[in-house]
């Protein structure tokens, strides 16, 4: 990790584009694992990868997020100007227009049916687009819209690692069904991280998505994960509902969610108590899911 503060900003906006030198530069309320954001003045704010595996997701998002922008019926990031390596900071950096929204949340959400048909029609909106030229699964976005299996050793060590606090085989088998089918349609465009953080809420409705650094072409299943970290009951419904995926798809789905609250709940002992009980809750809701369908 590179430390990232308000002196690397300024100074890096100073050097490369010095009109904006005078603007305010403060750190947003909430940043992200993978890069570092600032506001620079009210409109604009600047992302900055926190680490070298980071880093392709710059170039990727100055050359597909104008032309998907034009096509989804929501507002998503768009780069205004890509900044170089310099400063004493070692790599490409962005400029985007800031979207006002506040985190989506249960408690932010005025009505959680009609935001999960939203986000549906968001998604549904996003797969159609053409991705014949899109980044397939790989490392730059941590192969998601790809394989499973890619994550299949690190699951299997998890459950191991668990193997007193769950059902071992139900764990298993809920994993390998997963695994057991592909996308068998052309390629879609995936966001590849539908999750609360990154959904902005005005009014209590969904406003925009933001954080594509994890997009690609590939399979939708790992942008279905939400249907279990956030949705429940009618909600949930709606979602399904709308998104008319098959049953083979959402047990991948299932897949991506369990391999992500399975590690997170192994995971290094010093990880916040309250995170790990919010995964086991996923990996009880993604149990009773399978059941429901057995």
């Amino acid at each position: 990790m590179v430390e990232i503060g308000i002196a690397v900003v300024k100074n890096l906006i100073a050097a490369q584009f010095p009109d904006w030198a005078d603007l305010s530069v403060r750190p947003v309320a909430t940043s992200g694992w993978d890069n570092r954001t600032f506001h620079l003045g009210d409109e604009m704010s600047v992302r900055l990868p926190s680490a070298e595996r980071y880093v392709a997701q710059v170039e990727k998002e100055h050359r597909f997020l104008p032309a998907l922008a034009a096509q989804l019926p929501l507002p998503i990031p768009v780069p205004l100007e890509l900044g170089r390596p310099g400063k004493g900071y070692p790599w490409p950096w962005s400029v985007y227009r800031w979207i006002e929204g506040e985190r989506s949340g249960l408690q932010s959400i005025a009505n959680l049916t009609e935001f999960a048909e939203d986000l549906a029609d968001f998604l549904l909106a996003l797969w159609k687009i053409d991705a014949s030229d899109g980044p397939p699964a790989g490392t730059h976005n941590f192969f998601r819209g790809g394989a499973l299996e890619v994550y299949d050793a690190e699951t299997r060590r998890s459950i191991s690692v668990l193997a007193d606090q769950i059902d071992v085989p139900l764990i298993t088998e809920i994993w390998e069904t997963a695994l057991a089918s592909t996308w068998e349609a052309e390629p879609v465009w995936v966001h590849g991280d539908i999750a609360e953080g990154n959904l902005l809420v005005r009014d209590g409705r969904l406003a925009a998505v933001i954080d594509f650094g994890s997009s690609g072409t590939g399979d939708p299943a790992c942008d279905l994960v939400i249907a279990w970290t956030l949705f429940y009951g009618p909600a949930v419904r709606a979602f399904r509902d709308r998104v008319e995926l098959d049953a083979p798809t959402w047990q991948r789905a299932r897949g991506w969610c369990l391999w992500k609250a399975l590690i997170t709940v192994a995971g290094e002992p010093d990880t916040n108590p309250l995170v790990k009980d919010q995964h086991r809750r996923w990996i009880d809701g993604i149990t009773a899911d399978h059941l429901a369908e057995a």
